[in-house]
This record gives C-alpha cells, structure tokens and sequence, in this order.
C-alpha cells in the first residue's frame, strides 16, 4: 500500500498498488470533488503532486489530452494528475494539493 497525504488538511488515506488515488478514497468514504464522476474528462479532480509523483504509473494519453484540453498546454509543464487517473504503482508515500477532499459527512 501507498500512503496518500492530502493537503492543505493533511489527510491520510492509504491507497492499494493498482488503484487510483480518487477511486480508493472514494471506496473509503471520503467525498473527492468531481463532476464526470472519474471518467477522467472534467478536470475536477485535478491535483497538484508535491512529493511521491515517482510512484504513480505514467500520464496515459487519454490523462493528457484531457489536460490540454480543458486547461490549455501550460498545465504539462505543472506537477498535477487528475486523481481519477492517477494509478498506484507501488509502495511509499505520495503527497498531493487537493482542496475539497473530506471524509464522508463532514461539511
């Protein structure tokens, strides 16, 4: 398992090798920010990765396109991955930028 750290209210959630990092918190109970629902073509669960980016599998095609897109070329230069699509690859810790995220039933 990975641990996901979630900024700025230092949220932990540990996240199995395989899964996305909005799709397990989700499993978990906790409410991600979203409007496609994890299809990957919103852009509202873009998160920025301040540490642990080493251990997410590579930005698919499909990720980036999406990107540039909805938030023009620039955002490639940007440390960011949409949390639906951001997929584990293994162990250690990984800390993101996401506002919004909490955990079920807090406001």
């Amino acid at each position: 398992m990975a641990k996901l750290v979630v900024l700025p209210d230092g949220i932990e959630i540990e996240v199995r090798v395989g899964q996305t990092l909005m799709g397990e918190a989700q499993k978990q109970g906790y409410y991600w920010p979203t409007t496609c629902g994890g299809q990957g073509v919103c852009t509202t669960c873009l998160s920025e990765v301040v540490s642990g980016g080493d251990l997410l599998a590579e930005m698919s095609r499909s990720e980036r396109k999406t990107l540039v897109a909805e938030r023009g070329e620039g955002i490639l230069a940007r440390p960011v991955r949409l949390a639906c699509q951001a997929t584990v690859l293994r162990e250690g810790s990984i800390t993101i930028n996401k506002t919004g995220v909490r955990a079920a039933g807090e406001s």
